[in-house]
């Protein structure tokens, strides 16, 4: 069963999101070879990328290095490489410098990317943000949007965010205190209050998932911030500048940030596993790939036993758990274990002291406004993956909410043209947009 040198079985982990570190966590102790493997050489805090994208943070703050996540463990190694697929057969992964990676049990934890349901334009002409890059890219497209509004007299830029559930309703708001504070004290060529910032949700409610008081507090928060609810309206077509909803109406977009729905990124397709909703690999109920006893999926890639979970946190946390503990008990010659989910609740923030939170462990209650936001703060922080981290995050939310000056400091990278609605540059060409950098969530 070996595949090293030292006469210890070899496992890979796939992907170091939540689901990644969880599992090299448990991994510690076990008499195995630890390999983790993504593309990036840090992790990246996904719930926290729409601050980066509104400049409330740093893009160190919500990042850390695998390096330094493995260089502390036993029997841990960290490898940086793109894998195109696997031959399960074999035992290997195929990487794109053409340097197979050998195991004996394999975790995937690749993460999710964006499902634009076939709507056309959605792909070539809307931002994501789940990576580091795509949340740097919006970030260096709104404050461009607000510097070219500012150049060319005052015309108020419209930002449109497609998808009501956290990360929409998250980025929405955090764009209207953006607006509110640092346009309203820094662009003077501006009216902050003819900023629009529209979001377009589907179903008739934002934030779905969660019981109804605490979806029309959100939808109020909103709305008090001044964001534009398009609820019940579905996307025809999105356009270099303009989102195009079924009936007819046109928004005027100079950003478009999609957040209406993921998918398992597109190549898990040719690795030869069962696929689920949302293209995720299906797996039984401990966890293991249906059909391949080594290989685990964990995470926002997996489906368990037929159903999909919450693609939250919590979830990704203790199935790379418990996908390593199973590991651990098939290199001692045990049997593995059935996955059970305990829910201890979901959260959302809105803005500055407004934020839902449904807790569930390890106490029950529902909460609103301000102590839902010291919840939702308090969480976040500490799931952070080191002290500098949660120090800095800690320092630089507070400064961003508490205060609430809109003195930050916020600077984009290099200037990049937006879609200027129904305008023309001055050399009579339209104003166009550069390739997305990354659209691609998790690793695969």
């Amino acid at each position: 069963m070996t595949t090293t040198a030292t006469g210890r079985p070899t496992v890979v982990v796939l992907g170091a999101g939540f689901a990644g570190l969880s599992a090299v966590r448990e991994l510690q102790g076990v008499d195995a070879d630890v390999l983790l493997v993504d593309k990036n050489a840090y992790n990246q805090f996904q719930p926290l990328l729409f601050q980066v994208a509104t400049g409330g943070l740093n893009p160190g703050d919500v990042t850390y290095s695998l390096r330094s996540f493995t260089g502390g463990r036993r029997r841990v190694r960290f490898k940086q490489a793109t894998v195109t697929g696997v031959d399960a057969a074999a035992k290997v992964l195929r990487t794109e410098s053409g340097d197979d990676i050998a195991y004996d049990y394999l975790i995937v934890s690749s993460g999710i990317t964006a499902n634009y349901f076939g709507i056309p334009g959605a792909e070539d002409h809307t931002l994501t943000m789940y990576t580091r890059a795509g949340a740097i890219e919006v970030r260096d497209r709104l404050l461009t949007a607000f510097e070219r509004a500012a150049e060319r007299g005052g015309e108020a830029p419209c930002v449109v965010v497609v998808g009501g559930g956290a990360t929409g309703t998250e980025m929405a708001g955090a764009i209207a205190e953006l607006r509110s504070t640092y346009v309203a004290k820094n662009y003077p060529e501006l009216d902050p209050t003819a900023v629009r910032v529209v979001l377009v949700e589907m179903l008739d409610v934002v934030l779905g998932p969660f019981e109804d008081p605490l979806r029309q507090y959100a939808a109020k928060a909103l709305r008090d911030r001044g964001v534009e609810l398009r609820l019940g309206a579905a996307v025809a077509e999105v356009r270099e500048d303009t989102v195009v909803l079924k009936g007819g109406e046109e928004l005027p977009s100079v950003l478009t940030v999609w957040a209406s729905g993921v998918s398992a990124p597109r190549s898990l397709k040719d690795w030869g596993f069962p696929q689920g909703r949302g293209g995720r690999l299906q797996t039984d109920a401990d966890l293991r790939v249906q059909g391949s006893d080594h290989v685990f999926a964990v995470g926002d890639v997996g489906v368990v036993d037929g159903a999909a979970l919450p693609q939250l946190a919590q979830p990704a946390i203790q199935t790379g758990k418990h996908a390593a503990a199973n590991v651990k008990r098939l290199v001692q010659g045990q049997a593995t274990a059935p996955f059970a989910y305990s829910d201890k609740g979901t959260m959302a923030i809105v803005g500055r002291l407004a934020a839902v939170a449904d807790i569930k462990w390890p106490f029950a209650g529902k909460f609103t406004g301000a102590i839902g936001w010291l919840m939702w703060m308090g969480l976040h922080i500490a799931l952070l993956h080191s002290w500098r981290n949660r120090i800095a995050t800690l320092v630089n939310l507070t400064t961003h909410y508490v205060t609430a000056s809109g003195g930050r400091n916020v600077i984009a990278g290099e200037p990049k043209d937006v879609p200027q609605h129904g305008r023309e540059d001055s050399d009579g060409a339209e104003a166009s947009r550069d390739p997305q950098l990354e659209r691609q969530g998790g690793h695969a």
